[in-house]
């Protein structure tokens, strides 16, 4: 079973659209001027860290484990995409625990939510 997870900061006091983000930034790639920019070298360098028990490729976007799944990583300057293939739920929590530590909330596109009720908004 394969699902995706997306992550990325809005800037403070302008309009959230989720589904726009998701779209725009996670799926098109593209920069949006609603959006913080990410410390995407050192979130990179946490998720190394703490999968570094898993076989890492491609620069460290793709990861693997037998047993355990796989996942690639897409980012920009904004937003963090995991495609997770066959993970186990305690394995993708720790994908999403990094990212809120860098105060990045879940999107899920599976269900069309975000899990933000403890940011700012």
């Amino acid at each position: 079973m394969s699902m995706e997870l997306d992550f990325w900061k809005y800037k403070d006091n302008v309009a959230h659209n989720h589904a726009i983000v998701y779209t725009t930034a996670c799926c098109d790639g593209k920069l949006m001027e609603e959006l913080e920019n990410l410390p995407t070298d050192g979130i990179l360098k946490r998720i190394s860290a703490v999968f570094s028990g898993w076989t890492i490729q491609n620069d460290g976007k793709d990861f693997e484990k037998e047993g355990h799944g796989a996942f690639q990583i897409f980012t920009t300057e904004q937003i963090v995409r995991f495609d997770c293939y066959g993970m186990q739920e305690k394995d993708m929590n720790a994908l999403m625990d990094i990212l809120a530590d860098f105060g990045c909330p879940l999107y899920d596109p599976q269900i069309s939510e975000r899990f933000d009720a403890w940011t700012d908004k």
